[in-house]
Formats: C-alpha cells, sequence, structure tokens
C-alpha cells in the first residue's frame, strides 16, 4: 500500500488516499483502476479502504480509497463539512491524479462507493466521463436522507436553524457539531434507539471498525447544501455506464434498500445489475465476510467485463 497526497487544484488543499495494488504489481503494466469511496461519517482505512479496496487490488485492479476533503486526512476548513458538491468534486481530483500514473489505463477506470459514497459516486458518475463504471455498495441519497430522517422531516425548520446558527459563528460564537451515531450501543439504548441503521452504525463506529480519523460528524451550519441536493438528479438522462447496485433485503432508516431500487429503475444504463443481499442489512455490508463475500462475488466479475 502507498499513501499519496492529491491537490485539490480548486481548493488549495491536498486530499489523503491509499493506493492498493494486485499480486505481482509491476509499473511496466497498465492496469485497470477503481476508487473507493467511504461512508458518511468514515475514512479511508476503514470499510473503502480495508474490505473492498483491498479485495478488488487482491482481484487484479490498482484501487484508491480518499478521505474526502474537511475529513480524516485531508485537508480543509472548518473540518467536517459535510457537502455533497464538494463531495463530488473530489472524486474528479482523484481521477485527475490516476491519468498522471503511467500504470493505469486511463480509459479503465471505475468508481465504487459505500453508503452515502455510493451516492457521491452514483452523481459524479453522471458527468465525469472519464469514470467507465459504476458499483453502489448499500448507497444512500444523502439529499433525501437530509430532508428526511435527518432532518426530523422537517427540512424548511432544519435550513431555518441553519441560518441562525451560521449567522451566530460569524459573529464568533462556537461552531455547533452535529454527531451522526450514539457514542455507544449502551447509550442508543438508554436514548430508546431501536432502528437496525442507527445501531448498525454505533456497534460498526464504536465496537467493530474504530478509527480516530472516522468523523461519524458534521458541522451544523454547513449542511444546508446537503438538503436542497439530490444524488439521483438527471439520472434518467446522464447515468448511461455500466452499474451495479448492492443492497441487504432489511431495511433501515438510513434508506439504502429504497434508493437503491430507485436508482436501478431511473437509471439510463444500458448494462445495470441489481443485487439484493439475502438476511443482510445496511451496515452488515460493511465489513461482515458473509454478505461482502456475496457482494464480491457479483461486483468482481461485473468490474472485469466492463473495464
Amino acid at each position: 500500500m502507498e499513501t499519496v497526497s492529491i491537490r485539490n487544484r480548486d481548493m488549495y488543499w491536498d486530499i489523503a488516499a491509499d493506493l492498493q495494488f494486485p499480486p505481482g504489481f509491476t509499473k511496466g503494466k497498465k492496469y485497470p483502476a477503481i476508487i473507493c469511496a467511504h461512508p458518511i461519517g468514515s475514512c479511508k482505512e476503514q470499510t473503502a479502504g480495508n474490505v473492498y479496496g483491498k479485495q478488488l487490488a487482491e482481484a487484479g485492479f490498482v484501487t484508491i480509497a480518499f478521505d474526502r476533503s474537511t475529513q480524516g486526512a485531508s485537508g480543509g476548513e472548518p473540518r467536517f463539512i459535510e457537502d455533497p458538491a464538494l463531495a463530488v468534486e473530489d472524486f474528479r481530483h482523484v481521477v485527475d491524479y490516476l491519468t498522471t500514473l503511467d500504470y493505469v489505463d486511463e480509459d479503465r477506470i471505475g468508481v465504487l462507493g459505500i453508503c452515502g459514497g455510493g451516492g457521491y459516486a452514483i452523481n459524479i458518475t453522471m458527468t465525469e466521463r472519464r469514470i467507465k463504471t459504476l458499483a453502489s455498495i448499500t448507497g444512500v441519497n444523502f439529499g433525501r436522507l437530509c430532508r428526511e430522517g435527518f432532518s426530523g422531516y422537517d427540512p424548511i425548520g432544519a435550513l431555518e436553524a441553519m441560518a441562525k446558527q451560521r449567522t451566530a459563528e460569524a459573529r464568533g460564537e462556537n461552531l455547533k457539531v452535529d454527531l451522526f451515531v450514539p457514542t455507544s450501543l449502551d447509550a442508543a439504548a438508554k436514548a430508546g434507539i431501536n432502528d437496525i441503521d442507527v445501531l448498525g452504525a454505533t456497534d460498526d463506529y464504536r465496537n467493530r471498525c474504530v478509527n480516530d480519523s472516522a468523523g461519524t460528524r458534521a458541522l451544523f451550519s454547513h449542511r444546508t447544501v446537503s438538503i436542497g441536493w439530490d444524488a439521483f438528479h438527471l439520472a434518467e438522462t446522464l447515468l448511461t455506464v455500466p452499474m451495479i447496485v448492492v443492497i441487504g433485503d432489511k431495511p433501515g432508516g438510513f434508506g439504502a434498500y429504497r434508493d437503491g431500487q430507485e436508482i436501478y429503475g431511473r437509471a439510463a444504463s444500458k448494462h445495470k445489475e441489481l443485487v439484493v443481499v439475502e438476511d443482510t442489512s445496511h451496515y452488515d455490508l460493511y465489513d461482515l465476510p458473509k454478505p461482502t463475500s456475496q457482494a464480491f462475488a457479483r461486483v468482481i466479475p461485473f468490474f472485469k467485463a466492463h473495464l
């Protein structure tokens, strides 16, 4: 594995990324490459890199997992901004970087995103034509989630509160940072939380895959863009590349099951597959061996066929 810094030429800071290589890798060959995008609140070392990036590299691809701007080891201030417009542009800079590597075949670049990273991957693929193939793993339309569950189904009220908070911060008051998940499963139980996705996120980030670089939080005053954003906008016209969508059959509050069904139906792609993994929830597809192996059994052949 090699850790690299990618210049974000629009914002003048660096994006941190981890490259992983196939067995027997040599710089004298040309390889297909896959960008692996981490979930909302996660980081490159977690499921994007240590599960999907690792397995895809072992299958013969150069993979690159990156931290989105203001998150993880990447630059950008203030920290913990979850802005879809900024996040989507990060992918474009990663593609730029891959095209400078002599061992990457610039005509065989794919993208895989998990959770909100899946929604971002879907969105960037519509306009970044250097991306030739797409995989969404339990992908979530973050804009839809922000208008619904993340705003208490009151997006206008949330926007008003964000506006007041931004004004307060402009006048020197402290930043307000929201946690996406409870601090522990005990805290979730005490709060009466029983949603399978929230409990899954808590178990994953607090127990199974703890990493200090994972934010699991967002700056409240900068979430207005998310509420007005739609990952699937114009998919019927612009989403034409081969696409595979993997979801679990246990729906939860974050909505990956419904979003996966929706984008599969709406995408203009001529070659598209919908994989519904049985007895599986959103966070099972992050790192649990059985569901992830079922995902790889479909995703790896799909990438090999279309890259």
